[in-house]
């Protein structure tokens, strides 16, 4: 079946269930439809233009055929004024395809086109023609019951002729059962009607079908397409421009500046800007260089202990601008066809000015004072965490206008920080909220923390997540990692792997070399629809504070960091080029815009991974085929096995391959010798480009 759903004006209808059928069951048993998040509490995902797998187990009693397809309804229409349209929505009636017939399983692909909640249910039915052609194709050859048999299709083809829409389908169909009743044809020619490729595609597009049970149904929620896929950086506005006179002298860059940077991101083929906080910073314990506790004179401060005389979060840090400075640099990423994400930070500095107006948001200590924030051995005397359980009611207001305060301002995308210390009901409340008034407002987790947290604030409502891609750089660990996102969470949790944070320098980067920066950014940029970098990744930025620390000497987060871009592109130092490599080919394919797709496939050394996506877009079967060294310090040459059918290429084909990475082409089978040097290359990215002829 194409991925493209069948209009219900061409499907049959449903039919009632027989009188005395189970209320829980039905005449057919409907079991395990997918996708289904907590059995149906939680919607699952999906995104315009992805395809998407519902799948059931259906069967029946004895060996007569049952067939199965998905009702897949759309949002009801909106007007412009956002009122819902009166008119019922027009389902779309989708044939499934037995693929385990051991197992009894069934799917089907939907693309859903449009945003909103769609619904689906899953419809079991007696299929009288699966089962006589079943029969009539033993029994005519054998000479049994003949007539008989020949007299029950004519019944069935007529019946189905009745249902079909009025033209040649409905003509064909009666034609067939003029001729099973044909007897001056011989038996085996007037059975050859009915079994011909053309009949049984009519059957097939317009099934006769009887005592039609129908499943729970349950939600798909489409999002736009920026919720699945897209490219992110992550700059610091105030570095950006900034000089820095050794300890005595340093002045911030500006919304200004930073702006100069914005057609270089663009250039490398990135669609997200994402901003760290923008506010005032406190001054009360603020940090130093290396995280120290005498930050000097001309210190910044941590741009995440928010607050200070200047405002909270709604006001601009005065060293960077107005917000009309702001505005003018949100408008020029959108020019450049980008857009801005902004940190959404809910904790304070011990000056923010809810210190004083809400002493209840924060916990008071026996000793009277507030508790600033920790995460032994790490300690936070700049930042005071929020209890949410003093005053819900008003730090869910304040949060809220805080979100529609710079949604106003073209803030379409928030990366949340820590959202794992705070309520998991708070985020479904508001970000539900946002989402009744705002739908296309996204919201990205960044909570590096155990699964079962980090996996409930995707089903609630954030559109994406931190993962924990960064620490996994081992085949196995990469393998079944990757399975799990691409299956069983997948209905829910879209992962964005960023290679590195403002906080993360794995120590793969830090001892990899530039050979490690390339093969985490292949990996990130190919495994998932959404990926994203830290600025200074493009210049191999690796250098940590201390041997066994992920911190980064010098970092971002106490100090301003000027770059020479220009510089280091005009010397090759850059990774620039690279990146914008991997950007493009990621525009180009549509395979490498989804997630369930991804399938590995068996090499003989532990060192080099290979996997494919595909995806049928556009008419276009469009396929993409990665070989990655996972070691940044040595050659390594193996054969990769591939599944061809994953593919979609027959066991013992040939085709042929383009890398776009080297500009290389060459002409592959089921077992394939291949050689990366992570000092040349340590990746092939593969482009299926034909099947040659067997």
């Amino acid at each position: 079946m194409s991925p493209a759903t069948q209009r219900s004006a061409q499907a049959p209808q449903p039919g009632k269930p027989a009188a005395g059928q189970s209320t829980v069951t039905g005449r057919f048993p409907v079991v395990d439809v997918q996708p289904s998040v907590d059995c149906g509490r939680f919607p699952a995902k999906g995104a315009v233009g992805e395809t998407i797998t519902i799948s059931a187990t259906v069967f029946r009693e004895g060996h007569d055929a049952v067939g199965a397809n998905v009702v897949l309804t759309p949002p009801a229409a909106t007007t412009r004024a956002g009122r819902t349209s009166k008119a019922s929505p027009r389902p779309d009636w989708v044939p499934m395809r037995l693929v385990s017939a051991g197992f009894d399983r069934w799917e089907a692909q939907v693309t859903p086109t449009l945003e909103g909640d769609w619904t689906f249910t899953v419809q079991a039915w007696d299929h009288p023609l699966a089962t006589w052609f079943h029969d009539a194709q033993i029994k005519v050859p054998a000479g049994i019951d003949v007539e008989l048999v020949l007299e029950e299709g004519a019944r069935l083809f007529e019946q189905a002729a009745a249902q079909a829409p009025k033209g040649s389908e409905r003509a064909t169909l009666a034609r067939v059962a003029v001729a099973l009743r044909d007897t001056s044809w011989p038996d085996l020619a007037r059975l050859s009607v009915a079994t011909a490729a053309d009949v049984t595609a009519l059957v097939d597009r317009y099934p006769l079908r009887r005592l039609v049970t129908t499943s729970q149904a349950l939600t798909l929620r489409v999002e736009r397409r920026r919720a699945m896929f897209g490219s992110w950086y992550e700059m610091f506005p105030r570095s950006e421009g900034a000089v820095v006179d050794g300890a005595d002298a340093a002045v911030s860059g500006t919304f200004s500046t930073a702006a100069q940077r914005l057609p270089a991101v663009a250039a490398m083929g990135f669609d997200v800007v994402y901003l760290p906080p923008i506010h005032p910073i406190g001054r009360t314990f603020r940090k130093g260089p290396n995280n120290t506790l005498d930050p000097g004179p001309n210190a910044p401060g941590v741009p995440w202990a928010v607050g200070s005389a200047e405002g909270g979060h709604d006001a601009i840090h005065p060293d960077l601008g107005s917000l009309d400075d702001f505005d003018a640099f949100v408008a020029r990423a959108a020019e450049l066809g980008m857009e801005v994400a902004l940190d959404f930070a809910l904790q304070a500095s011990p000056d923010h000015p809810w210190v004083n107006e809400h002493p209840q948001w924060f916990t008071t200590r026996a000793d009277g004072t507030i508790a600033y924030a920790e995460n032994p051995p790490k300690k936070y005397q700049d930042i005071y965490p929020i209890n949410f359980d003093n005053d819900p009611e008003g730090i869910y207001a304040e949060s809220l206008r805080l979100l529609r305060h710079w949604m106003a301002h073209g803030v379409r995308i928030f990366r949340v920080d820590n959202p794992h210390t705070k309520p998991v009901a708070f985020w479904e409340r508001l970000l539900g909220e946002v989402r009744r008034t705002d739908p296309d407002v996204l919201f990205l987790a960044e909570a590096f923390t155990r699964p079962p947290m980090m996996r409930q604030l995707a089903k609630v409502g954030f559109h994406q997540s931190y993962s924990y891609f960064t620490w996994r750089t081992g085949k196995v660990e990469l393998t079944d990692y990757l399975t799990e996102l691409s299956t069983q969470t997948a209905p829910y949790m879209r992962p964005n792997f960023f290679v590195n944070t403002p906080d993360i320098l794995h120590t793969f980067l830090q001892y990899g070399g530039p050979p490690a920066f390339k093969i985490r950014a292949v990996l990130a940029s190919m495994l998932a629809p959404s990926w994203g970098v830290y600025a200074g990744y493009e210049l191999y930025e690796h250098v940590a504070v201390r041997p066994g620390s992920e911190e980064y000497l010098d970092s971002e987060k106490y100090q301003f960091r000027p770059r020479d871009w220009d510089g280091a592109l005009a010397e090759g130092r850059s990774l620039a080029p690279y990146l914008t490599m991997l950007n493009e080919t990621r525009r180009a394919h549509p395979a490498l815009q989804e997630l369930r797709n991804l399938h590995f496939h068996h090499v003989e050394n532990d060192d080099v991974l290979a996997f494919s996506k595909r995806t049928v877009a556009e008419g276009r079967d469009d396929v993409v085929i990665v070989v990655v060294n996972l070691d940044p310090h040595g050659a390594r040459e193996t054969v990769v096995n591939l599944d061809l059918p994953a593919l979609g290429i027959p066991w013992g084909d040939s085709f042929s391959v383009h890398d776009v990475v080297s500009g290389n082409t060459w002409l592959w089978g089921a077992r394939n010798y291949v050689r990366l040097d992570p000092f040349v290359e340590p990746a092939h990215i593969l482009l299926v480009r034909q099947t040659a002829p067997r």
